[in-house]
This record gives structure tokens, C-alpha cells and sequence, in this order.
């Protein structure tokens, strides 16, 4: 009979998703990852079965039961809004992966792996942008995050855009001129917009290669080239944005907390991004300190799930010493 596990831990993004189980005492009893969680496009059922299969591999390559664990702590994209939460928890109940379940968007999970109490703000820049805040009693601050209809300015995808579009306008003459005109069809060996715009519109260039423009777009504003360095600045001033008022939210804005950043664009540490994200977070929450989250969103889900439990801090201390060795 194998050990059964106190948590079943799953952070599932877009892109990829990774599993843990974790005993007791902080101990990582296995873990696998696998494709990402896209429940908008294929569906509830259909994503829950790609997480499946990776909580198959996990639970088989360490002999663990069938059963489940005790609870399952999931960090899930997509899941923006309580009905979204409250059917995915359903599903996952119906999964029997374990005996009690939390569902949370995945922003929670690079929150609690950059901190040692769910204490503080995080702030995500990949392709999207998102927030989430919380405290050690339970009390969140979030917002919904689904694109511009819900007030969302930045991530990864959306300066890409923004960046074409101000390329194509500097080219034909509606815009300011702008080093992006050169320097993004530049990128693909392509000598205009114009080609750029319709390689990308025809799929001669595939969709999922417009992320390769954003660090184009970061090194134009380092140049000094004045229109991306208003789309760089125009994002930091969105990251202080969220975390202030998430801060407010939980009235921590004139404590000492710590504010995280996560999500490739943030991760990558562009100069003046960081810079002025500091600068300006500074001036709004003068006690607030900012880290870069490098840990993996997975051992956050995991502290979630031992502090739903009650675990004692020398198993957390265990957990994120397993993730702080790096990959085995």
C-alpha cells in the first residue's frame, strides 16, 4: 500500500501545467508536468483530463494510491471569477483527486511562493497582466483580468499590439515616427511593416511567434527611441496601478509588505521597467519592498494546500528547500 499524500498541488497556466504531491512533512513525494489548462478553448472536461494524465504520471512514477491525497490545492488559469472557480472545484470534486479541493487563479500561486506567509500583493506581466492580494486570514483583493473589457493595459501580448500598431502608423504616415517601424519587421528579415503586417495576417508568420517582439519593442525603449519608451513606461505605471490599489484594498499601502512580480516580462528584468516600477511604487507605498519572483508557482500552490491543513512551518521550510535545489 503506498503513502497517501496531504496535498495534491497543481499550478496550471496556459502554456504548462506541473503537479505535487507533498506529504505531511513538506516532503515532495512526486511531480510531473505536462501541457497547459485552456478550459475557454477545449472546455472544462477536456482540460481536466490533460491534468489528468499528468496527475497519473506523478501519482505512478512514486506508487502513491489512487485514493488521492487529503486536499487538493489548485492554481488554476482562467479561473478569473467565483462561478469559475466554484465549477471548476466542482469538477475536481467529481475527479475524487482528493477530499477537499480549493480552487484559485494561478496569480495566488506565484504570490505564496515568494513569501513566507500569505502576506502581500503579486503582480503577473506574461502574455496577460493580473493581480492578486492576501492575508494570513483569509481576506484576498483581485481583479477579474480577462482583457481590456475588464480595464486590463499590458502583458506580453497586448505591447506587442500596441507596439505594431504604432510601427504601422509611423510607417504610412498617420503616427510619429518611431525605430519600431525598423526594427520589428527587422527582426523576422523583412524590410517594412507593411510585410510584417501581412506575413502575420496571411499565418506566414504564426501567431505564436508574435511574443518574440517583446523584448524588440524593450530594447527600442532602452535605445531611447521615445514611442517604446512610452509603451515601457506606460506598463510600469499599470504594475504600480494594480499593486496600489490591491495594496489599499487590504489596507496595507503604508506597510511594510513585500510586492512580487512574476510573468516572463517581468521575470526578464528590463532596466527601465524595473526602474521605474520602483520609482513610482516608491512614491505610492513607501514601505512596500519589490522582488522578482524565481521560485516555481507550483511550490505556492503546495503552501497553500499545507496551510490549509495547518502543517507546521517546518514542513513549509522542507517544501520550498526541495524547490530551492532546483530541478533533480
Amino acid at each position: 500500500m503506498g503513502v497517501t499524500a496531504a496535498v495534491l498541488a497543481i499550478d496550471a497556466g496556459n502554456s504548462k501545467s506541473d503537479v505535487a504531491f507533498v506529504g505531511d512533512d513538506g516532503t515532495v513525494l512526486a511531480a510531473a508536468r505536462g501541457p497547459g489548462f485552456q478550459p475557454p478553448r477545449v472546455g472544462v472536461g477536456p482540460a481536466l483530463d490533460v491534468l489528468a494524465a499528468i496527475v497519473g504520471e506523478a501519482r505512478a512514477s512514486a506508487g502513491l494510491p489512487v485514493a488521492g491525497a487529503r486536499h487538493v490545492s489548485a492554481c488554476l488559469a482562467n479561473a478569473d471569477f467565483p462561478a469559475e472557480e466554484a465549477e471548476l472545484t466542482a469538477a475536481l470534486h467529481a475527479r475524487a483527486w482528493g477530499r477537499t479541493v480549493e480552487v484559485r487563479n494561478d496569480t495566488f500561486a506565484i504570490l505564496r511562493a515568494g513569501v513566507d506567509e500569505p502576506r502581500g500583493v503579486a503582480v503577473v506581466c506574461g502574455a496577460g497582466i493580473n493581480c492578486v492580494g492576501m492575508l494570513p486570514d483569509g481576506r484576498t483583493a483581485r481583479f477579474p483580468s480577462v482583457g481590456r473589457i475588464s480595464g486590463d493595459w499590458g502583458g506580453g501580448s497586448f505591447l506587442v499590439e500596441e507596439a505594431l500598431w504604432c510601427a504601422a502608423r509611423a510607417e504610412d504616415g498617420r503616427g510619429e515616427p518611431t525605430e519600431l517601424a525598423r526594427a520589428l519587421p527587422a527582426h523576422f528579415g523583412l524590410d517594412s511593416v507593411y510585410a510584417l503586417v501581412e506575413a502575420l495576417h496571411l499565418g506566414r508568420i504564426p501567431a505564436g511567434r508574435r511574443h518574440e517582439l517583446t523584448p524588440v519593442l524593450f530594447a527600442a525603449g532602452a535605445a531611447g527611441d521615445p514611442v517604446a519608451r512610452s509603451l515601457v513606461e506606460r506598463q510600469a505605471e499599470e504594475v504600480v496601478a494594480l499593486a496600489t490599489v490591491a495594496l489599499d484594498r487590504l489596507g496595507l499601502l503604508d506597510e511594510e509588505v513585500p510586492v512580487l512580480l512574476g510573468g516572463s516580462v517581468l521575470a526578464a528584468r528590463h532596466p527601465r521597467l524595473d526602474g521605474r516600477i520602483t520609482e513610482l511604487l516608491a512614491a505610492r507605498a513607501p514601505r512596500a519592498t519589490v522582488h522578482v519572483v524565481t521560485e516555481p508557482p507550483v511550490l505556492g500552490a503546495a503552501l497553500l494546500g499545507l496551510d490549509r491543513l495547518g502543517a507546521p512551518a517546518g514542513a513549509r521550510a522542507r517544501l520550498r528547500a526541495h524547490y530551492a535545489r532546483g530541478p533533480e
